[in-house]
């Protein structure tokens, strides 16, 4: 497949548009082979068209100027697919790009056509097979009502409905670094697109997403009046730091409002300057001076909350190293996608609910079939191994809602095979319970000595999925909370073992499975605590 790209832009390779142009064409790239050829429109040497018609009548198909245009023609007419790539300027093409197309006039004889009710000439070149895409961005918060001179230009010299278009919004959002996630994912639907072209047509989900806006019409109004460095009131220059911490507190999501006023103090210790952003339930307002208590605060060196931002360091990363630290209230700083997030709220918000209603893990589930065999096997050997073998058997159906691990299938093989031994061997129960806690306290600790430990997997649904286990503080959190399990049930089976059939034995059932629920009180406040703890280092 030929492909041509006309880069109008006058940014050239640097041009936003052409980041969403490389998606495109990388898309079709994955489905069919290739050859690509790109014209970079500044960089030729195209004169404007005088009008002269020598085109037609004295050379016909043959510009009278001599320049760059007669490799441009003969480009086009080699391609199976041209790809229109521009910047939107002053609500149509790029100056040099207009030039370009008006030079397209040797593409054309001199005849009248009928076809179209304004009038038009035929091409001189049967162009039946060819298919051309525009894709281009703007600079305001929507190209919805943006793109009509463009659509009408190429309406007459390509026919109405004869090319595919990628029009996008907030263009000048791809060139922010800290705003990759949110872009990158905009460019990943742009890759769809181009996949899909190529074989069966680009789909309806595709178009609507790529017609969804990268962010909402006041945060993006607010982020481009911050991008400018200038003071509304003033219209001074402002220092880069505010402008950074301005831009930063564009991105927060009113929704994440928790009934409560959140005061964020950003100390950026390099250079010296400090502000508020306070989180209220109808936007943000930044403090220079007369600062408020601070819920949490942030005392870090601006080239690292900048790198953290830009996605070069990940904030986690950058605390395990102790490059910032932060004092006060935690919760923000385990939430910061919620305050703060780059992506797109609604379909972060589906795909959320999507992944917690296929995906997710449950630890109950791990836990049941253990705490059956520890009540019932304890108050009747035989029957109670029954009834744990069948609820084993159920919990299996807990898994077409939630996800399976590794220690979900651990846990009910190990249940079965001790409940197999008291069957059969109901006169050493005494040590089956206990091995089956030694067993328990086992399989936490050695999991510590994996990649991934115990707790992680069923902690990892409130911190962003898998994606947690790149977090280096939550892994370090969850590796002490499992070795934590792991020594309890240990030491657990050890006084059960001894404990079993003297006058405790009664309450050895009760206190043995009020542990877990002790436990899990803890875990839960150590979550939130160490996290802090660390930060606050």
């Amino acid at each position: 497949m030929k492909i041509l790209i006309i880069n109008g832009s006058p940014k050239g390779k640097k041009s936003n548009t052409f980041k969403l142009t490389e998606s495109f064409i990388s898309g079709i790239s994955e489905k069919t082979e290739t050859e690509c050829e790109e014209i970079i429109v500044k960089d030729k040497n195209i004169g404007n068209c005088i009008g002269c018609f020598g085109c037609w009548n004295k050379t016909p198909g043959t510009c009278v100027l001599k320049d760059d245009m007669k490799e441009v023609l003969d480009r086009i007419l080699w391609a199976d697919i041209v790809i229109w790539s521009f910047g939107l300027y002053y609500f149509n093409v790029p100056g040099r790009l207009k030039t370009l197309i008006d030079r397209q006039l040797p593409l054309a004889l001199p005849f009248m056509v009928s076809e179209s009710e304004s009038g038009g000439h035929p091409m001189r070149f049967d162009m039946s097979g060819k298919r051309h895409v525009i894709i281009s961005t703007c600079g305001f918060y929507t190209a919805k009502g943006n793109y009509g001179s463009v659509t009408a230009m190429f309406d007459h010299f390509l026919g109405e409905n004869n090319y595919e278009t990628i029009f996008c919004g907030q263009g000048e959002l791809f060139r922010v670094e800290e705003l990759h996630s949110r872009t990158d994912e905009y460019l990943s639907y742009v890759k769809q697109a181009g996949q899909e072209f190529i074989t069966e047509g680009i789909s309806q989900q595709t178009r609507d997403s790529l017609n969804e806006l990268l962010f909402s019409r006041e945060t993006f109004e607010a982020m481009a009046d911050a991008s400018w460095g200038v003071s509304k009131e003033t219209g001074e220059k402002e220092d880069d730091t505010f402008i950074f911490t301005k831009q930063m507190a564009s991105v927060y999501n009113k929704s994440s409002y928790n009934g409560k006023d959140i005061v964020l103090e950003m100390c950026y210790s390099d250079e010296n300057k400090s502000y508020q952003i306070i989180l209220k339930k109808d936007g943000f307002e930044i403090l220079k001076e007369n600062f408020l208590s601070p819920t949490t605060k942030i005392i870090t060196p601006f080239t690292v909350w900048k790198d953290i931002a830009a996605g070069k360091i990940s904030g986690s990363g950058a605390m395990m190293k102790k490059l910032y630290r932060v004092e006060g209230n935690f919760d923000i700083m385990l939430n910061w996608e919620k305050y703060f997030g780059s992506g797109n709220v609604k379909q972060k918000s589906e795909k959320n609910t999507s992944d917690k209603n296929n995906s997710s893990t449950n630890m109950i589930i791990m836990l049941i079939p253990w705490i059956a065999f520890w009540i019932a096997a304890s108050i009747d050997s035989y029957a109670g191994s029954l009834i744990t073998i069948g609820i084993c058997a159920l919990t299996s159906l807990f898994f077409f809602r939630f996800r399976k691990t590794i220690y979900d299938v651990i846990s009910s093989s190990a249940v079965i095979g001790f409940s197999a031994m008291a069957l059969l061997l109901p006169d050493a129960v005494k040590f089956i319970i206990p091995g089956s806690y030694l067993a328990f306290g086992l399989m936490w600790s050695v999991s510590c000595l994996s990649r991934i430990p115990l707790t992680a997997w069923y902690s990892m649904k409130s911190y962003n999925g898998e994606s947690a286990f790149e977090n280096p503080l939550f892994m370090r959190t969850n590796r002490i909370l499992t070795l934590a399990w792991g020594v309890l049930y240990i030491i657990t089976s050890v006084w059960t073992f001894f404990l079993m059939g003297t006058p405790l034995s009664p309450f050895l059932s009760i206190i043995n499975n009020i542990i877990p629920v002790l436990m899990g009180f803890f875990t839960k406040w150590f979550q939130n605590w160490y996290p802090a703890h660390y930060a606050s280092k």
